[in-house]
């Protein structure tokens, strides 16, 4: 029986999964048993940027591209379409810190507006633990909580972190949205394309907000995507 290359055996296993696959995914189900490599993961990175048999989606979201017609219409992205790209962005960054969250060991809450975002081929309804806020606070703060994009819960139904997805949108109510939440002990973070980095800067280092400026973070899309893909191997660990 013939051997199949690297880049058949990724090939392959894209098709198995529909045609798209996350990194993270490929490196769970590529056997690598017989790749004489120490850093695999690398392999297919590499394989996927260089190959033109694939097409990347999103940082970390690939798919063949056999498929391509297939896979745009399951995630009903239209490639060229501002607002339909926007629309699908957005809801694999808060599909990300969902999962990110669940694995661990967080209660995962996304706004009852957004339960019909795709996640990929999913919805965010589906993916995330709930989309009623638990009633941690009073009831003029959970108005403004009820908005975040996506809310890591602890075993106490507290909230842990909050994370605002900011792809176009003003950064500065996101911000008014942590400024109201100061009391609680959590972590805020505005997750956005590290181009809008200064703009978050700026924003953040105004007098209004320097009770929160110490506490809010920014995560770049990258960093977000790494921390999901970082997962495997802490899983792996585990075991």
């Amino acid at each position: 029986m013939k051997t199949l290359t690297q880049e058949q055996q990724v090939i392959e296993r894209m098709r198995c999964e529909g045609g798209y696959a996350t990194l993270k995914r490929l490196n769970e189900i590529i056997d690598f048993s017989t790749w004489k490599t120490k850093t695999p993961e690398a392999s297919v990175r590499r394989i996927v940027q260089q190959s033109k048999c694939f097409f990347k989606i999103q940082p970390g979201l690939w798919a063949l591209e056999e498929f391509r017609n297939t896979v745009l219409q399951k995630f009903e992205l239209k490639i060229g379409n501002k607002k339909s790209e926007e629309q699908f962005s957005h809801g694999y960054y808060q599909g990300l810190l969902v999962e990110i969250g669940k694995m661990r060991n967080q209660k995962t809450y996304i706004p009852a507006q957004d339960k019909n975002r795709k996640f990929m081929e999913l919805r965010l309804g589906d993916v995330s633990d709930v989309t009623k806020l638990p009633p941690f606070t009073h009831e003029n703060l959970l108005k403004k909580a009820k908005t975040i994009d996506v809310i890591w819960f602890n075993g106490r139904d507290m909230p842990s972190s909050f994370y605002e997805v900011e792809h176009t949108t003003d950064i500065k109510n996101s911000l008014s949205k942590f400024y109201e939440l100061q009391d609680f002990y959590a972590g805020f973070y505005i997750v956005a394309d590290e181009c809008r980095k200064k703009e978050y800067e700026d924003k953040l280092h105004v007098s209004m907000f320097e009770p929160i400026e110490k506490r809010v973070k920014f995560l770049d899309y990258g960093r977000v995507v790494s921390m999901y893909e970082g997962m495997q191997k802490i899983d792996k660990l585990n075991w």
